[in-house]
């Protein structure tokens, strides 16, 4: 095998490892992983996620966990410290709802 073709192995196997990596991020919580949250007193905010950082329904389109395309997105939920979700201090005014928002959703 030349060096070239070595190395266009190497970069192949890193991008199906990329690719793969990212498929398990996107997976949905189970239901052992909500009902720790829930547990430890978490409670489910939407509109209060950045971009990437949802823990699930991210609207249409999107698979779940690490999906929002926006910040703040309004139909992506993020778990959160329980009784704090409608309190918290966003950008712009902004408060996160424990159902999903109308804005920030991306066209």
């Amino acid at each position: 095998m030349t060096s070239k073709s070595t190395i266009n192995a190497a970069v192949l196997a890193g991008a199906v490892v990329a690719a793969v990596s990212s498929l398990a991020m996107a997976a949905p919580l189970s239901q052992d992983q909500v009902k720790a949250a829930m547990d430890a007193g978490k409670e489910k905010c939407f509109g209060v996620a950045l971009k990437g950082q949802n823990d699930c329904a991210a609207g249409p389109g999107t698979t779940c966990q690490a999906t929002s395309t926006v910040d703040y997105q309004g139909n992506a939920w993020k778990f959160v410290d329980g009784g704090t979700c409608t309190t918290m201090e966003l950008p712009d005014g902004r408060k996160g709802s424990p159902e999903p928002l109308t804005r920030d959703i991306p066209s």
